[in-house]
């Protein structure tokens, strides 16, 4: 076996689903990237902003790089039961929350296939490895790595796993042997790589994730305006959500897969995942907002700690579930929220005051 056969077989053995090498190289979509920050696409996620070009190739990282080592890991587990899931009293948490934080799972098993690397490898070489924090424009790096094809949602799409599925990379000084990527019927020669960065001739005519989102987040197929998607705007948006945008945010207090829920491929192909440190809990996909609006800063420390919905702070995820409360339109909603909006946090206070308005018939203005 070659040292890339070993590192593939060994990476399956990790508990890693998918596994891939590509070659250390530009981005074939680093001018899309560029145009996309230039519009302000990336919102306040100012980091991705910075040295874009470093993103754009992994030799400005790592200046050695010959090599990237892709892995993933899919995340999805099941589906909630609809009486759960459309309870109006009860909010909704993207898949990849529902359990411990990923990067701290998947950098364990990166760790161990770095180590491993080194104990196959011969002389000396440098190695960094990400799980999906790194300036690495990663989804490019999977469709070139043969794991799939970037949709039009802007996911990377497994023809084997869906797209509910957690990306890692260890770029590396070593000359690897790389994984072909996957056949293009929209492309044949030079142009059939550029084809699977861009979801042409996988997704064909589809355009359902376009179509179901409910903020329409998509200018374009391929592109993605975060400022109006709802996983940035519950997780990364500081301060007051955009009162428009609101209504259409439906009960999603952490996150948004509506955009995967409709895809095909995901409907046909994901299967469930054996993951003791990701599980279905009704309480945890779907939290009552009524316990969500009455934790203070030590019941939601001990609620989430050591887990993805820390990201957006006490203030940001009530702040969530106030809105959420709000388009739920539950008769019992509104004393709930007649309490929310007496909360020592001015931000949280706001919006159930606003959610307060609506679940008495008002307009929806702040």
């Amino acid at each position: 076996m070659t040292l890339s056969d070993r590192i593939r077989a060994e990476a399956v053995n990790l508990g890693f689903d998918l596994v891939g090498i590509a070659s250390a190289r530009r981005a074939l979509t680093a001018d899309a990237f560029h145009g996309w920050l230039n519009r302000s696409y990336h919102g306040e996620m100012a980091w991705l902003g910075r040295d874009p070009e470093r993103r754009c190739d992994p030799r400005r990282v790592l200046p050695a790089a010959r090599s990237v080592v892709v892995v993933g890991v899919s995340y999805f587990v099941r589906d909630p039961e609809p009486e759960v899931w459309d309870d109006p009293l009860r909010g909704r948490v993207a898949r990849y929350a529902w359990g411990r934080d990923y990067h701290k799972v998947i950098e364990r098993r990166l760790r161990d296939l770095g180590d491993f690397i080194r104990r196959e490898a011969t002389g000396d070489f440098a190695m960094k490895a990400y799980v999906d924090y790194g300036p690495v424009l990663e989804r490019e790096a999977a469709a070139r790595a043969g794991l799939g094809f970037v949709g039009k949602n802007t996911l990377l799409i497994s023809p084997r796993l869906g797209s509910y599925t957690f990306l890692a990379e260890i770029l590396l000084s070593l000359d690897l042997e790389p994984d072909p990527p996957l056949p293009s019927d929209s492309a044949d020669g030079p142009d059939a790589l550029a084809a699977l960065t861009e979801g042409r001739g996988t997704c064909g005519a589809c355009t359902r994730c376009q179509t179901v989102c409910p903020t329409h987040a998509f200018p374009a197929a391929w592109v993605l305006d975060s400022r109006r998607c709802i996983s940035y705007l519950t997780i990364e948006h500081r301060g007051d959500l955009p009162v428009e945008l609101r209504p259409r945010m439906g009960r999603w207090v952490f996150g948004c897969d509506e955009c995967q829920s409709v895809c095909p491929w995901v409907k046909q192909f994901s299967a469930p995942a054996s993951r003791p440190w990701l599980a279905y809990d009704p309480d945890w996909a779907a939290p009552r907002l009524d316990e969500l609006l009455a934790l203070d800063d030590a019941g939601f420390l001990a609620r989430f700690a050591g887990s993805p919905l820390m990201r957006p702070k006490r203030g940001g995820l009530l702040r969530n579930a106030a809105v959420a409360l709000a388009n739920g339109g539950h008769p019992d909603a509104l004393a709930v929220a007649e309490r929310a909006a007496r909360d020592p946090d001015p931000l949280v206070a706001r919006h159930a005051g606003w959610a307060v308005k609506v679940l008495r018939g008002g307009a929806s203005e702040p």
